[in-house]
């Protein structure tokens, strides 16, 4: 991983305290590095946030996947799931989320089969930043589903994971004609679930059940599932 990908969730940290000096600093050198590597949009976004303090949305630039997208998306995805994240209830339960494991193989499927499809946001110079899947519903050709939601660690706050499910809900509308779209979240991740309501996801009462025999002798909450929820699409 780039030295500025490691670095940068730490002046996202400091952009909000009080105390600049430490700010500045870091600034300074995420500024050369992100130079060096000619990330070009990074090195911006870090300069609006120093003269603003605010979290710009990065420009993005979407996508269909391809076959040859599916080792960047896997990584991506598992990166993501397993991240660390200090906001109470987002992650759930984190020995759960860094066992999180994704094959090529599935990603690859979702590309390959049809009415099922990735879709990716990348920046400016390609580098690919978000992700998402995107599936028609066998047993309900009216419904969309979409999954595996993912954002790189260097991005994720700056709104792009609203941006990129808006996205993929005009797709499945656009495409397949379907009126309604479904998620899950796990019924731990709180605050994820939350996220989902605020973006006008509602709970259907409906559960999957959650696969214990994946994830054996690890301790895990008895009622663990899945929370469906559905949503209304309207043509953008």
């Amino acid at each position: 991983m780039p030295l500025y990908k490691t670095l940068y969730p730490l002046f996202r940290s400091l952009t909000f305290q009080r105390s600049l000096s430490p700010r500045t600093e870091l600034t300074n050198l995420l500024l050369q590095l992100c130079e060096s590597e000619c990330n070009a949009t990074l090195y911006f976004n870090i300069m609006i946030q120093t003269k603003s303090g605010n979290m710009p949305t990065p420009a993005m630039h979407y996508r269909l996947a391809t076959p040859s997208d599916a080792p960047q998306i896997q990584h991506l995805v598992q990166s993501a799931f397993r991240a660390p994240d200090t906001r109470p209830n987002w992650t759930g339960d984190t020995a759960l989320a860094s066992a999180f494991r994704i094959d090529t193989a599935e990603i690859l499927s979702k590309i390959t089969t049809p009415d099922s499809a990735f879709l990716l946001a990348t920046d400016p110079t390609g580098a690919l930043i978000a992700c998402i899947g995107v599936s028609r519903c066998t047993a309900n050709d009216n419904l969309a589903r979409f999954f595996l939601l993912a954002v790189d660690e260097a991005y994720q706050r700056f709104g792009i994971g609203r941006k990129i499910l808006a996205y993929a809900e005009e797709y499945a509308h656009r495409e397949w004609g379907v009126r309604r779209g479904g998620l899950n979240a796990l019924s731990t991740r709180e605050e994820l679930i939350l996220w989902y309501l605020r973006c006008g996801y509602q709970l259907t009462g409906e559960v999957t059940p959650f696969p214990f025999e994946r994830f054996a002798g690890m301790e895990l909450p008895e009622n663990l599932c899945f929370l469906e929820m559905e949503k209304a699409l309207v043509a953008m």
